[in-house]
């Protein structure tokens, strides 16, 4: 590091205008063409920041004070849900928020020497309070059970009562639960040790039906005073259908273990999606944004253009949320899908549905693919909602030799999004519409969209 001349040192004050805002939503200041990342400011902002780490290519700063405001800025934010994480573009106009995802794809484009148009990010009239699903962290604070949600970047937990990004029912049954833990005096989980009780508050709620799910993860079987406890819960939460405990024994950051026991009510709980009923374990993957989803899913349906008599593929189909849609208006349906539940749950929810004109399979996206060229599957349409990684290259390569018309991408991570077009045009594949952005996660850096790929070239 001595070696490297660079032109600010540690705990120096400097003072400039910020340039940008990265993927992550910190803003980036630069000194000689050095760049300082500092959270909580924005583009155009003339402010003050602390050099608080180097690296031989950029900083890390934090903000003092903001000389010249941002006409983009939220004020007064509350500064906890910035810290934590939780909504790190918190202090940007929903409109700027929405500009800001455009944008991500547009540069990531361009970077790429792609020529593609990108459509307006499709918003939410609401974009606050939308999520169905939270999983708190339990830990003692000053001596008390507490609830809240860690630092970024630590494990430091920040107390907080209202989520801001939660249904608000959801933040309400977190406090009820909290309480209740606390007149029992029932131990929080230790990481240092491994000791206490109680890890993680789990709590989903049917945006349609509003039914609730409570899921206590403990450190092990035992949860003491169990029986007041799941009494108590149950009378005093509105909407409760379930409670259950999840058992997560190893010192581990995966958030829940692979043993559930019924302590109240039903094992699940259910909700609708585009008019379609799923049954939702406290293990089902399930979008947490229903709203959006539903948006999200219509999108990529209309896209597909289906008028009954196409056969579909749908990759990592998930407990079957878009494959069950799409069945409507297909002729046949095949999902593929990793997760062994998953697939059990899709099955579940089609006979549930009486939807009998969808086929179901365990196993990776790619080698499945694979399996159905060789068995002379010819798809129509191919819809792909992969993990942020994206596509594997014998997915794509298995896709080209079936040769379907279409390939509708639902895509979590740009970056690998635009890679994977690229791959898709050496298949002879080309997009025909501009991207369209979703705002699945709004507060947050995070933008899901939905891409038209038409086959042009034919062997």
């Amino acid at each position: 590091m001595s070696k490297v001349q660079l032109p600010v040192y540690k705990n120096e004050t400097v003072r400039g205008t910020v340039q940008d805002l990265t993927y992550q939503g910190n803003g980036v200041l630069k000194i000689d063409h050095y760049p300082i990342f500092v959270p909580n400011t924005l583009p155009g902002e003339v402010v003050a920041v602390k050099v608080t780490k180097l690296t031989k290519n950029f900083a890390w700063g934090k903000l003092l004070t903001i000389e010249k405001k941002s006409a983009d800025r939220i004020d007064n934010p509350n500064w906890k849900y910035l810290q934590t994480g939780i909504a790190p573009l918190g202090h940007l106009t929903y409109p700027a928020q929405l500009k800001f995802k455009q944008r991500q794809i547009e540069e990531l484009l361009e970077k790429a020497h792609l020529n593609l148009a990108v459509a307006e990010t499709l918003g939410m009239a609401q974009p606050f309070g939308y999520r169905n699903k939270a999983q708190v962290p339990v830990r003692m604070v000053q001596g008390q059970l507490t609830t809240g949600f860690y630092k970024r970047g630590s494990h430091d937990l920040v107390p907080i009562e209202n989520f801001y990004i939660q249904d608000p029912v959801i933040d309400q049954t977190i406090m009820i639960v909290r309480d209740i833990l606390r007149k029992y005096k029932v131990p929080a989980y230790d990481e240092q040790n491994h000791r206490g009780v109680i890890r993680t508050v789990m709590v989903r709620r049917g945006f349609y039906s509003h039914q609730v799910m409570v899921a206590l993860v403990t450190n092990g079987r035992a949860l003491p005073h169990s029986t007041e406890i799941t009494r108590e819960i149950s009378e005093r939460v509105p909407g409760i259908a379930s409670i259950v405990q999840n058992v997560n024994a190893k010192r581990t950051n995966v958030i829940m273990g692979p043993e559930n026991h019924l302590l109240w009510g039903e094992p699940t709980i259910h909700d609708t999606l585009l008019g379609i009923d799923f049954t939702i374990s406290p293990l089902s993957f399930y979008q947490v944004n229903p709203q959006q989803t539903e948006r999200l899913y219509q999108t990529a349906i209309d896209n597909a253009g289906l008028d009954g008599s196409q056969t579909v593929i749908d990759a990592y189909c998930g407990i079957g949320t878009i494959s069950l849609a799409v069945a409507k208006h297909a002729k046949h349906v095949y999902g593929v899908e990793i997760v062994p539940a998953a697939i059990e749950d899709a099955k579940q929810n089609a006979a549930n549905n009486g939807i009998t004109n969808a086929t179901f399979v365990v196993g990776k996206a790619e080698e499945q693919f694979a399996k159905w060229q060789a068995a002379g599957l010819k798809p129509d349409v191919v819809i792909v909602d992969p993990p942020r990684k994206g596509l594997d290259e014998q997915l794509i390569e298995a896709t080209g030799k079936m040769a379907p018309k279409k390939v509708i991408y639902v895509s979590c991570n740009p970056a690998t999004l635009v890679r994977d077009l690229q791959r898709f045009a050496e298949q002879g594949y080309q997009v025909t519409k501009p991207i369209r952005p979703v705002d699945q996660f709004p507060q947050t850096t995070h933008v899901e969209s939905v891409t038209v790929l038409e086959r042009t070239q034919i062997d």
